[in-house]
């Protein structure tokens, strides 16, 4: 196979690299640059062929790449049913536009989109809604559905079917799935959103659990038990990642106020809903705990909205999530759409940025939605690709850092047609997975003259899972000639190896 063939991903991302990544010198070299892409309520789906629905995943994953986005979490459980061959759930409705009927042609969207984000030096976190099992009044349930089966493990309210979250036997199914993905899929995350039990709805709280508190409440008092319920879950949802594959990471993305400081001296500077009161979501203790590995917090706000400031509560989250990496959540439409006289701009972007930036705990954000960045909505991925996140960027590393993977060997310039490739060769891969595998490769340029200091972002050139890039095209483009290369190993934690250089004379 020719050389141009086998690299040719890889020196797409280094063309498009060279042309931006001298726009923003403060750009991190280590940040979470994710997006989420919803399937609920997305119609589209339903209209496309195979190929149709192919071509539409890799475009969006193509369009967040160029938008300089480092992760893609994409939605697989939406309602109880599966965006993925399950032997456990039927195919989700939102993919052919009837639950439980498969694709035809048949086809894995899951398998098919990891390929696609890894090929492009992309993680993929799976997002899994865990309660909800219908989206509205009209829907209906097939009648094997074991909500049919089996009612009383189910609970409804302003109009939806959920799971209650009361039964051990729905907290065991919910990770059977989840363990399921992790054992058969190539995740880099198990995601779950902002919906524990349910949000009110037209003025009235969730009080659907009568039977169940009496079966199961043991005297706590109902809040604490309805909390408690989460809490196993979330205990239990870590654990059976873990037991499978323990570089998955579990990533939680919560609704954005934990409590306001009117309900609690701890709480935020906000008066609106509240995980820990509303939702029953202890999201502080999980984190307390160990059951998480990062939170994405929804904070979806203006920076300075009176009931939910999100420049105050990015603030809150850095300060009380325990050590865990915080993500944030930011509301692209919002920002977008709020001039920031403050700073002088026709929008929040620059300052909701710079401000995840400034704070330790904070190592990135996840833009919701990700279709608003793939439509540049008012030229957002513009300024992401152009400023933002111009250069590219590692996420964050997880584990033991004492470890690492392996170096890479036999690194070489190599030249075909007119053209010089970067080639190396890879660990060979064990009969199982470990954490210390090498699964992508950063490559670093520095010009003559030039200090080599690989934790300046500026100098990264690739971050691809292939095993070579083109550097130079005789026919085209400044020369890479004096250029020294560098080629360090990322392993499934984001732990990178110590670096091999070479010369281009």
């Amino acid at each position: 196979m020719k050389l141009f063939n086998r690299y040719f991903l890889g020196a797409s991302l280094l063309a498009s690299s060279l042309c931006v990544n001298m726009a923003f010198a403060d750009n991190p070299k280590r940040e979470f640059r994710g997006a989420w892409l919803h399937v609920i309520g997305q119609t589209q789906w339903k209209n496309k062929s195979t190929e149709q629905a192919q071509k539409y995943i890799i475009d969006q994953f193509q369009k967040l790449q160029d938008a300089g986005c480092n992760a893609v979490i994409f939605q697989v459980r939406p309602t109880a049913d599966a965006m993925y061959k399950s032997d456990l759930e039927p195919w989700t409705e939102w993919l052919t536009g009837k639950r439980g009927k498969a694709p035809d042609p048949e086809w894995d969207p899951m398998e098919f989109a990891i390929e696609e984000a890894h090929k492009r030096g992309m993680e993929f976190h799976a997002w899994l809604n865990p309660y909800r099992v219908t989206s509205n009044a009209k829907e209906v349930l097939p009648s094997e559905h074991m909500a049919k089966k089996e009612p009383h493990r189910f609970v409804k309210f302003n109009g939806q079917t959920f799971f209650d979250p009361a039964y051990k036997e729905n907290r065991d199914f919910i990770c059977e799935v989840v363990g399921d993905i992790v054992r058969r899929y190539d995740v880099d995350a198990i995601h779950i959103d902002d919906y524990f039990y349910p949000y009110p709805a037209n003025g009235k709280r969730f009080e659907a659990d009568d039977a169940s508190y009496r079966k199961f409440g043991n005297g706590m008092e109902r809040k604490e038990w309805r909390r408690h319920n989460v809490d196993l879950l979330i205990e239990q949802l870590y654990a059976s990642i873990k037991d499978e594959k323990p570089w998955v990471r579990f990533g939680v993305s919560p609704f954005g106020i934990w409590r306001n400081k009117s309900s609690d001296s701890r709480g935020s500077n906000s008066s609106g809903l509240q995980n820990y009161d509303d939702l029953y979501a202890d999201v502080l203790l999980w984190a307390k705990n160990g059951w998480v590995d990062y939170l994405a917090p929804q904070l979806y706000w203006t920076l300075d909205m009176k009931a939910a400031p999100s420049r105050h509560l990015a603030q809150w989250w850095n300060d009380n999530a325990h050590g865990v990496d915080v993500y944030i959540g930011q509301d692209v439409q919002r920002t977008m759409n709020t001039a920031d006289p403050g700073n002088n701009d026709k929008n929040e972007l620059d300052t909701k940025v710079r401000l995840s930036r400034r704070l330790p705990n904070v190592q990135g954000n996840v833009w919701w939605h990700g279709y608003w960045v793939t439509d540049n909505y008012k030229g957002v991925a513009d300024s992401l690709a152009l400023k933002y996140q111009s250069t590219l960027a590692i996420p964050p590393a997880y584990g033991d850092k004492s470890l690492k993977p392996d170096p890479v060997k036999d690194l070489s310039l190599v030249n075909e047609n007119g053209q010089t490739f970067l080639t190396w060769t890879g660990q060979v891969g064990a009969s199982l997975p470990l954490e210390t595998d090498q699964v992508k490769y950063v490559v670093y340029q520095f010009f003559p003259g030039e200090t080599i200091d690989i934790e300046d972002a500026q100098t990264i050139i690739a971050i691809t899972p292939y095993t070579g890039v083109l550097v130079e095209d005789y026919s085209e483009g400044p020369s890479a000639e004096g250029s020294t290369f560098v080629v360090t190993a990322l392993d499934r934690m984001n732990r990178e190896s110590e670096p091999v250089e070479t010369k281009f004379k």
